[in-house]
């Protein structure tokens, strides 16, 4: 189970398969932001427990599936 702000657990984006489509933005947008240097940033690559279903829904939403949760 994932347990948000835990050490060792995080998001990461495969920047090389991300095509900055603004989808997870879209469901996250205080996680995820892409800017107008047509590039995505992750804004917090530990959110918070309470974030988690949104979080899960980025990750499962994305076309090119760039975005990852992982334990370290």
């Amino acid at each position: 189970m994932w347990e948000a702000g835990r050490v060792g657990t995080r998001i990461v984006v495969d920047f090389d398969a991300c095509q900055s489509n603004a989808v997870c933005m879209s469901i996250a947008p205080d996680i995820f932001e892409v800017r107008d240097d047509g590039y995505l940033y992750v804004l917090d690559e530990h959110p918070a427990e309470a974030r988690r279903r949104d979080v899960e829904e980025a990750v499962a939403a994305c076309p090119t599936q760039a975005i990852s949760i992982v334990e370290e």
